[in-house]
């Protein structure tokens, strides 16, 4: 009988190479999903290509980002950007940490990503940026502690999506298959944008437009992730 954590086991896997497939991840970054039978835990691959994770990949971690399953395989190091955004925010059950081409210039530039299409309302009105030096100081850029993880949680607060300066930038969902196809749209938004600046004055959309386009129908997301299964 297929439980829980194998579907959520089997979804991570196919996330991981969706995203990878899409662009989002490369040969780094990560998505994890919060443990459905355990909320204090949460399932992250060990330290691997996202688009060359397999199942046996998937470990167990714990609230602190301590591997329960894994001790002595590689992790990624950024584990704990996962460990306190679930703590600080109960309603997230999944995340995706990337570098995005589409997405690094407004992190370097310091320019605000605003919702420019209809997907793109998934990001929300406003995405914050974290600079990890308004705490740390200089840093080799990466959250490999749970004092910086906390930090970037607090700057993301009740926003679905937070920029990292000069880094890249942090998604969050209320389930893994919305995660992914708000990572996507939240890439191509990016793109728009950026295109779009180099065109002439960009105007996102109103609150309400964003509001209504942000309701993104359940049988919408399962039909692009049917696509994007098909693809991975």
């Amino acid at each position: 009988m297929t439980t829980n954590i194998d579907i959520c086991r089997t979804e991570l896997v196919l996330a991981n190479r969706i995203l990878a497939r899409a662009g989002v991840l490369d040969a780094f970054g990560h998505v994890s999903v919060r443990h459905p039978d355990r909320p204090d835990n949460f399932l992250l691959s060990k330290s691997k290509a996202p688009e060359l994770v397999s199942d046996a990949d998937i470990l167990e971690y714990d609230s602190e980002a301590v591997p329960l399953d894994g001790v002595g395989v590689p992790q990624y190091s950024e584990r704990f950007i996962h460990s306190e955004m679930y703590r600080a925010r109960p309603d997230v059950m999944a995340i995706c940490h990337h570098h995005s081409p589409s997405v690094l210039p407004f992190c370097v530039a310091g320019v605000s990503i605003v919702p420019v299409y209809q997907h793109g309302a998934l990001i929300g009105r406003h995405v914050p940026m974290w600079d990890s030096r308004d705490e740390f100081g200089d840093t080799n850029l990466l959250v490999t502690n749970g004092k910086q993880g906390a930090s970037l949680a607090r700057a993301l607060g009740s926003a679905s999506m937070v920029l990292m300066r000069h880094h890249g930038a942090t998604v969050v969902g209320t389930g893994l298959r919305e995660l992914v196809f708000r990572s996507v749209s939240a890439c191509k938004n990016a793109e728009f944008q950026y295109r779009a600046m180099a065109i002439g004055t960009v105007t996102g959309l109103t609150d309400g437009e964003i509001e209504l386009a942000a309701k993104v129908p359940p049988a919408a997301i399962d039909r692009a992730w049917d696509l994007w299964v098909g693809e991975a």
